[in-house]
């Protein structure tokens, strides 16, 4: 019961706070609405990790039903949350770092005026990628998919009185479109042949190896997680996702959005161990993401757009994994990279802040004996990803 009620709460604490500060946006300062909302994320974390000591690998996982949602016909797909070692895995990433660049963004933005609807939207952010990767059946997952779709739109496209950071909002909300109907159309046949979206369930179920329904939607599973995961061809929307605030870049590159494709597809390894011919396709296209971002990276200006191609190419070598069938090692490239992108994200806004909104590298250096705090964690972000 105990546990059950603390895997409610962890999705549910932002999604109060995104409510509260939403309503109460114009009467809050920058201050309370940050403090708030980071108060309510560390929250999750904390519940998050008692969750994660609490939890016996031995028993496999275990599902909190909450409510019965849709029940038509032969379909019946209840509101459920999945405690397993892979949805704890990525709640204590989300809601851990999630806090810090919450924390980080009340320095960032305490002068904007905004700052409160910018509080507001990411903490909606981290509920539906909490809700992404804590659902117990495909559709849940992608109400939190379209979730970060919607919020990453927002956050992009904040300061949105410049016209070419709507472009930038808008190419992001249309090219996550793309990847989405891929989604939707394997959630179609997988229900066709099992009956159902529970995640254990068709795992439990999955049988037949190169059967070509099962072949077709892990094809168009991957086809969603190349939206989210920023693959080719559908990544040029990620380096201009850098038109939001830093802390965004940082959300939305280390800890949350781009990780929801490696996620998507290591919950369903089952089936793509079925079908090798979608195992040989993720291959290549991880290999030829991950050599093409970071060749384009090389000759980048913007500090920013440096980090954002490296994340793409990052992101490839963590398909490449996948495509070996090492999900083990994807998931444990996830957890680093969040980590050591989230901190040169942050590395890269402080300096930004410090050269009073200045983003060309050409026009940097020498900064080590003016901010060196930066320049040390800067360092150790480098040398990690090194």
């Amino acid at each position: 019961m105990r546990t059950d009620l603390l895997a409610i709460l962890v999705p549910v604490l932002p999604l109060v706070g995104a409510i509260i500060l939403a309503s109460l946006r114009r009467k809050l300062s920058a201050n309370v609405a940050g403090g708030l909302a980071t108060a309510l994320i560390a929250s999750s974390f904390v519940a998050s990790v008692v969750l994660f000591l609490g939890f016996d690998a031995s028993t496999g996982g275990r599902t909190v039903h909450m409510l019965d949602w849709i029940n038509v016909g032969g379909m019946n797909i209840p509101l459920a949350l999945r405690i397993d070692a892979l949805s704890l895995t990525m709640m204590l990433i989300v809601t851990g770092i999630g806090s810090l660049i919450h924390l980080y963004s009340i320095g960032y933005m305490h002068q904007d005026e905004r700052a409160p609807t910018f509080f507001a939207q990411l903490n909606l952010f981290s509920f539906a990628m909490l809700m992404l990767v804590m659902g117990s059946n495909f559709l849940i997952t992608f109400i939190g998919w379209e979730g970060v779709g919607l919020c990453s739109y927002l956050l992009i496209g904040f300061w949105y009185k410049t016209p070419e950071y709507n472009y930038a909002a808008r190419k992001a909300f249309v090219m996550n479109r793309i990847g989405d109907v891929g989604m939707v159309l394997a959630m179609v046949l997988l229900f066709q042949r099992f009956g159902t979206l529970e995640y254990a369930s068709i795992m439990d179920m999955a049988t037949g190896v190169n059967d070509p329904l099962l072949i077709a939607a892990t094809l168009f599973l991957f086809i969603g997680a190349t939206g989210k995961s920023a693959q080719i061809p559908l990544f040029t929307w990620l380096p201009d996702a850098m038109a939001g605030p830093t802390p965004v870049s940082a959300l939305i590159h280390a800890a949350t959005m781009v990780t929801a494709g490696i996620f998507l597809t290591v919950r369903s390894s089952v089936l793509f161990e079925l079908a090798p011919f979608t195992k040989d396709i993720i291959l290549w296209i991880g290999t030829a993401t991950a050599l093409l971002a970071a060749s384009i990276g090389l000759f980048q200006n913007d500090i920013k757009k440096v980090l954002a191609y490296s994340t793409v190419s990052q992101l490839g070598y963590m398909f490449v994994a996948l495509g070996l069938g090492s999900y083990s090692a994807a998931m444990f490239h996830v957890t680093t990279h969040a980590f050591f992108k989230a901190l040169l994200f942050l590395g890269a806004g402080s300096v930004i802040h410090a050269l009073g909104g200045e983003q060309d590298i050409r026009r940097m250096g020498g900064l080590k004996g003016h901010i060196k705090i930066t320049y040390i964690t800067f360092l150790v972000g480098t040398a990690a990803i090194a």
